[in-house]
């Protein structure tokens, strides 16, 4: 199908495309090159289509008001701690953005930065790329990044890449907010997560190092369950699970299937972890897609990605890519 293109608005003047991906089976996305944002994402559904995702019409929104909205966050998503890290001798200091931390790359990480699309309609895809010079928020290397999106039928696949000419951490993250339910929050979604354990936080959210058994935890999601406690209040999740080692790829790390049951959503991707987010801090003061308004627990993220804060914690994943250790990673959705 013929993938259509057009002007969503100028920022930093450069203009930001928006490229409307459809499959055979009535999807449709809408993705924009300001962060590689998915803006819109739209399943039919008995009696019409769903929107599934968090978004804004305007790309005003987007730069006053959007956390992080279906971008790719990085170069290092998630959480650093002190907003600095040591690396070949040398200690780099980043602009904290988060408190003493610097959160999804800084104020100006890759989800904000326009990136410029080219179309694959032979894949019905849109591969995007993005160069970061060496000092970019405060990380070294010059790095080419690419980001390429393709749907196919209801998954939508999300490959990355990037190559540097020195020892820099990468750690690329897609960060859609779901709600598969018509409702103004995704309490009541049912989540499974193929995890055991889960990566301790400290007072700052950052991780402390230990990796701790989920089991008797409000973070043991082996089992379906909704994001509501046995007395119904709200369980807020922020929390870095630890995926099983030795799973098969080919089996999702999560799934969670919307109130009304109408429609699931199944991850996989091939890294370590998934950030699980339920939209704890979430308050945008202007109206959403379809006018909706997007407060606490709007909006839900399975964030694939290594571990935070691997930088400091050596026993975690290794982070960080070198000219001749290149960055890959995939991830697949699909919401049926």
């Amino acid at each position: 199908m013929a993938i259509a293109v057009s002007t969503f608005g100028t920022h930093n003047e450069q203009r930001v495309d928006q490229f409307t991906l459809l499959s055979d089976t009535g999807v449709s996305v809408d993705l924009i090159g300001y962060g590689v944002a998915v803006r819109d994402w739209r399943v039919p559904v008995a009696g019409g289509e769903r929107t599934v995702v968090l978004g804004f019409d305007t790309l005003a929104a987007y730069l006053a008001h959007s956390p992080h909205f279906g971008a790719l966050a990085g170069r290092v998503a998630n959480r650093i701690k002190d907003a600095s890290f040591a690396l070949n001798g040398k200690t780099y200091q980043l602009p904290p953005n988060a408190g003493s931390l610097q959160l999804h790359g800084g104020a100006e990480g890759l989800g904000r930065q326009v990136w410029k699309g080219q179309v694959d309609e032979a894949n019905n895809a849109v591969r995007f790329s993005h160069f970061s010079p060496d000092g970019a928020m405060g990380y070294p290397g010059n790095v080419n990044f690419a980001a390429t999106y393709s749907l196919k039928g209801n998954v939508l696949r999300l490959e990355l890449d990037a190559t540097t000419d020195q020892a820099t951490p990468i750690s690329l993250v897609q960060h859609q907010y779901f709600n598969l339910g018509r409702t103004d929050d995704v309490l009541d979604h049912t989540i499974q997560v193929n995890s055991s354990a889960y990566t301790e936080l400290g007072a700052d959210l950052a991780p402390t190092g230990a990796i701790l058994p989920s089991a008797g935890t409000q973070y043991d999601l082996r089992t379906p369950r909704t994001m509501r406690d046995a007395a119904g209040a709200p369980v807020a999740y922020d929390i870095g699970m630890v995926l099983d080692t030795g799973r098969k790829l080919v089996d999702p790390i999560a799934t969670v299937v919307g109130p009304d049951q109408a429609l699931t959503l199944k991850l996989w991707s091939d890294r370590p972890g998934v950030q699980v987010y339920n939209g704890v801090w979430t308050d945008v003061p202007v109206p959403g897609l379809n006018g909706k308004t997007y407060g606490k627990h709007s909006g839900f993220c399975l964030e694939d990605q290594a571990f935070a804060d691997a930088v400091h914690n050596p026993h975690f994943p290794n982070v960080i890519y070198s000219p001749d250790r290149p960055y890959s990673h995939w991830c697949e959705i699909e919401i049926a």
